[in-house]
């Protein structure tokens, strides 16, 4: 997976509570178990006016203007900042691909639910808590300013504002050796390969019936 260390880039403001899986990726979608391919139907039913279908094109579907990631100000966007609960619902890991499909590599909210919140650092998406209040302030800036960009840096564990201003976040610190190190749960098993190799031969000899 893709290395986290500092992004920077303009904000995505998504101002609705309870964001569910569904809602990320609707469950149409869910077919295709490869990774890469989702970032055009991410929130397909808020993003389209008609029903995204699997393996239909989204270039020339009508297009919901008033949906954010519609909007011109919004493009190229890569950090989204949602209200609370975000990621709510089922545990499809396909949400997060989503995003990472999109370009989405940081998403900041009060609250996340837990599994889509470990689903995002095993795909190299940095999801960041910070307090209500705080979340509240960045929504107004960003509805004011046109462009508007953060800096995110992990290994400092702080968010630069255009200003000067600092926001410090707290991150687990395997989260952050994962995502700083590009490294997902199969990257993080195959560090072990010697370890892995000298078991199965001693087994081999233990248990030989098992390995005929």
């Amino acid at each position: 997976m893709q290395k986290v260390s500092v992004v920077q880039g303009i904000v995505i403001p998504l101002d609705r509570p309870n964001v569910d899986t569904d809602a990320i990726i609707p469950k149409q979608f869910l077919k295709s178990i490869q990774r890469s391919g989702f970032g055009p139907n991410l929130f397909d039913e808020w993003r389209y006016l008609d029903l995204g279908e699997p393996g239909k094109s989204c270039v020339d579907r009508p297009l919901n203007n008033d949906f954010v990631l519609n909007q011109a100000r919004y493009k190229d966007g890569i950090i989204l900042l949602a209200r609370e609960n975000f990621g709510c619902g089922s545990s499809r890991e396909h949400a997060v691909w989503a995003l990472e499909d999109f370009g989405i590599r940081v998403v900041i909210a009060p609250s996340f639910a837990d599994i889509f919140f470990n689903n995002t650092s095993k795909n190299g998406i940095l999801a960041v808590q910070l307090d209500e209040k705080v979340i509240d302030t960045l929504f107004d800036v960003v509805d004011k300013e046109s462009g508007y960009q953060l800096t995110v840096d992990l290994e400092k564990q702080q968010i630069s504002l255009p200003n000067g201003e600092f926001i410090n976040f707290d991150v687990d610190p395997f989260k952050k050796h994962c995502l700083l190190n590009g490294l997902d749960d199969i990257d993080l098993t195959l560090q072990h390969t010697d370890d892995i190799q000298a078991y199965e031969q001693q087994r081999s000899k233990q248990a030989p019936w098992l390995f005929s």
